[in-house]
């Protein structure tokens, strides 16, 4: 990441300065968790120098071992060094808050009008789109994260335990973390050469090494006290409205079944939202009915056109289940109040990581052990992203698949002969738009929307 050599740090920065910033980064922050970390970059360690690049880069790196999207887990951690708790809570919930308003009007649309013939033709484009969005996630990231063949073998391996012997999410994450921390310890050389921690040079240049310089850090450093404080007030926000569902609609309501369910999805969420929709989309399509087959297509490319992180897809499905299964309520209210409950659910255990975590994490800024079990989840995230990617492939491109069971083997087939061939033309079209030609993702998804209308037309 480049850094403008000119750029020089405020003496202090105002609450109230830092809440305008916030707000900018969260109506700018499109391109998913890459151009969202690109953007505070840009904001924050090159433009306004807030932060030095050690500083940011080792941010970064646990946020990327949490649960949950780690770009706006990035921008509490920055905001709470900076403004303590209040700092932290403000640059969260403007990360998020723009995007979450605007899938919710567009899952309302959806909804009312999902059977139009023109939504049909428009979401038809859309999903080719997406398809190529999450191939291209998976070059991406891979280019970053598989810098060695250790790291490529990881992905290997997590790609096909999950996609060929079913093994559970959080257990490939688990035991890539650990194998990473093993392999640290046996043999260094199978990582990428590990970043020098040696002060960065702008540091005098920075805010927030300005003020650990003159003792306005205090908050960072670890307190047992502190510590369960956060633990208890985060636990009872979190889990309060599970309750109050519980005591209104019985242990079978929707709003039960899904603040449980995301509050599932917020502990194995690692890696993005890619690495867990194939597991969302299964259990929301298969379990408990909240989707359509080939629906979540369509709320990803709700997701993808929007600021904020990719796993406000999941406010699509919420909103989808509740107006559903609305026994009780008129269904636009029930839809508004299981996208509240995802929300809620989904981005409270955000802060309790970063403000359980960080002071312990800044007190470990040197510890090389932990970057090289990060780096090797990153690795294991490639394959699962690999699995999304076929997942997405297999039900949006053929009209029937079946499943190959034998021992613990289980893999899903497509039947050839119901390939959808548009569909097909489409997503090549969009991969190569994009991969060969440099296209953005506004630009695909809005061609892509185009070109389905035009077939709907023929």
């Amino acid at each position: 990441m480049n850094r403008s050599p000119t750029a020089q740090a405020p003496p202090t920065v105002s609450f109230r300065a830092a809440l305008a910033v916030w707000a900018r980064i969260g109506i700018l922050s499109f391109g998913g968790p890459a151009g969202q970390i690109a953007l505070m970059h840009r904001e924050l360690v090159e433009r306004r120098r807030w932060i030095s690049e050690t500083r940011f880069l080792h941010a970064l790196n646990y946020c990327m071992l949490l649960p949950g999207p780690e770009a706006q887990q990035l921008a509490i951690y920055i905001g709470w060094l900076m403004h303590r708790t209040w700092g932290g809570i403000v640059a969260g919930v403007l990360f998020v808050l723009p995007g979450a308003l605007i899938v919710l009007i567009l899952s309302m649309l959806y909804a009312r009008f999902q059977q139009l013939p023109m939504m049909t033709a428009l979401f038809f484009g859309l999903k080719a789109a997406v398809l190529a969005i999450v191939f291209e996630a998976v070059r991406r990231v891979g280019r970053r994260a598989l810098r060695t063949a250790f790291m490529a073998v990881i992905a290997a391996a997590s790609f096909f335990a999950i996609f060929v012997f079913n093994v559970p999410f959080p257990l490939i994450i688990l035991a890539a973390g650990v194998t990473g921390a093993l392999a640290y310890r046996l043999q260094p050389g199978l990582f990428p050469q590990a970043q020098s921690n040696e002060a960065d040079s702008s540091a005098e240049n920075s805010v927030v090494d300005r003020m650990a310089a003159s003792g306005q850090l205090e908050h960072t450093r670890p307190n047992r006290l502190r510590t369960l404080r956060v633990i208890v007030v985060c636990l009872t926000l979190w889990f309060a409205p599970l309750l109050w569902a519980v005591i209104v609609q019985g242990e079978g309501g929707v709003l039960v079944q899904q603040g449980i369910f995301f509050s599932q999805a917020a502990v194995v969420t690692f890696g993005g939202a890619y690495s867990v929709l194939s597991y969302v989309a299964q259990r929301a399509v298969d379990d408990f009915g909240w989707l359509r087959p080939g629906e979540m297509l369509d709320g990803l490319a709700l997701a993808e056109t929007t600021p904020g992180p990719l796993i406000l897809v999941l406010q699509f499905v919420a909103y989808m289940g509740a107006y559903r299964h609305a026994t009780g309520l008129s269904p636009e209210f029930a839809g508004l109040l299981g996208a509240a409950m995802m929300l809620w659910t989904t981005f409270v255990p955000c802060f309790l990581w970063i403000f359980l975590g960080a002071p312990y994490i800044e007190s470990l800024r040197k510890l090389q052990v932990l970057n090289a079990a990060m780096a090797s989840i990153s690795a294991a995230v490639v394959g699962v992203i690999v699995n999304l990617s076929v997942w997405f492939a297999l039900h949006a491109l053929f009209a029937q698949t079946y499943v190959v069971d034998w021992r613990w083997i289980s893999v899903t087939i497509p039947q050839w002969h119901t390939v959808n061939v548009p569909a097909l033309v489409l997503t090549l079209g969009a991969m190569i738009a994009m991969l060969r030609f440099k296209v953005g993702m506004p630009g695909t998804l809005a061609a892509c929307a185009l070109a389905g209308l035009l077939w709907s037309l023929r």
